[in-house]
């Protein structure tokens, strides 16, 4: 009797082919949750088993996956190059399965978000109202702070960045990039002379952030970061009042280019030195790898692309 399950175009899945992807299943919980024991428990399978998939699969790939010692395991290179593949794979299943859900229902559960305080505020939190009116069946959790969340231990699902992303357990997709720019209003441009390098910021008067004394704004000039010293009559601790204070035209500052988005779309700031600003950085949507993600978290991360992508440029 055949073995075959579907026959599609000459693609053929078997029982086999099954029990490699469970065995896929299997690597991956080992090496994301760090033990076999680990792994068993979040496979809610047994060590034996664990160890007998794990052995059955290198010794059907004829190469070692994971160097085992009593304290530890790593990956071999052979074991990080596989570990990338089932991730792919298992990933296109969990997303063909999840389209499914989608389509035969509407989402459900909580989602819990974390994103930078004042980008949340300005960006995120509208995004997230309008998704949750669009998707009523959702109840979300959004966390805003001002530090690097690691999503897995804090039980979050997605996060937005705004930074390289450094932790290889996660996925991330860029969906705009973030500028440092300086500005100013018309009307106090209208009453300087025009600026044509950083260091004339020095006799110019400049909006500060409390707790630095006479500040250093960053530029980029002959593909090096630097910095330039500035000075003024006014300190703030808030980045949004800074913002108002130059739209009002006490003076120059800098800022990230989210938070003056709204002034220089509608003429209130200019930018000024756009020639030295240094390399953007990117806007990215994250959420962990290689996990089943609920159709919530997808319907969320596509959404976000959209919202963010469109109001920011990506």
């Amino acid at each position: 009797m055949s073995q075959s399950v579907f026959d599609y175009s000459g693609f053929r899945i078997n029982d086999p082919d099954m029990d490699k992807l469970r065995a896929m299943q299997t690597f991956v919980a080992i090496v994301e949750q760090g033990s076999l024991t680990a792994a068993a428990r979040a496979l809610d399978s047994s060590l034996p088993a664990v160890v007998r998939t794990l052995a059955a699969l290198e010794d059907t790939l004829a190469v070692r996956l994971l160097n085992r010692t009593t304290r530890r395991l790593s990956l071999t290179a052979e074991g990080q190059a596989y570990l990338d593949s089932c991730r792919h794979i298992l990933g296109a299943i969990q997303e063909a399965e999840q389209r499914l859900t989608v389509q035969q229902g509407e989402p459900s559960g909580t989602l819990v978000v974390t994103a930078p305080v004042l980008f949340g505020q300005m960006y995120v939190a509208p995004a997230v109202t309008r998704f949750l009116q669009h998707y009523p069946g959702v109840s979300c959790r959004l966390v805003q702070l001002d530090r690097v969340v690691n999503l897995l231990e804090e039980g979050i699902d997605v996060g937005i960045r705004i930074s390289p992303l450094e932790d290889s357990t996660l996925i991330a997709q860029t969906i705009g990039a973030i500028r440092r720019v300086v500005v100013a209003s018309p009307a106090f441009l209208a009453r300087q002379p025009e600026l044509h390098h950083p260091r004339e910021l020095l006799s110019a008067n400049c909006i500060r952030s409390i707790g630095t004394g006479r500040a250093s704004w960053t530029f980029f000039e002959n593909g090096r970061e630097t910095a330039q010293s500035v000075s003024g009559n006014l300190e703030l601790n808030h980045s949004l009042t800074a913002v108002e204070a130059c739209v009002a035209g006490i003076g120059y500052g800098q800022f990230l280019s989210y938070q003056v988005a709204p002034y220089l779309a509608d003429g209130r700031l200019r930018v000024v030195l756009e020639a030295f600003q240094p390399p953007a950085r990117p806007l990215s949507i994250v959420y962990p790898h290689a996990r089943l993600l609920p159709s919530r978290t997808r319907l969320f991360v596509d959404w976000m692309k959209r919202e963010l992508g469109t109001t920011l440029g990506g």
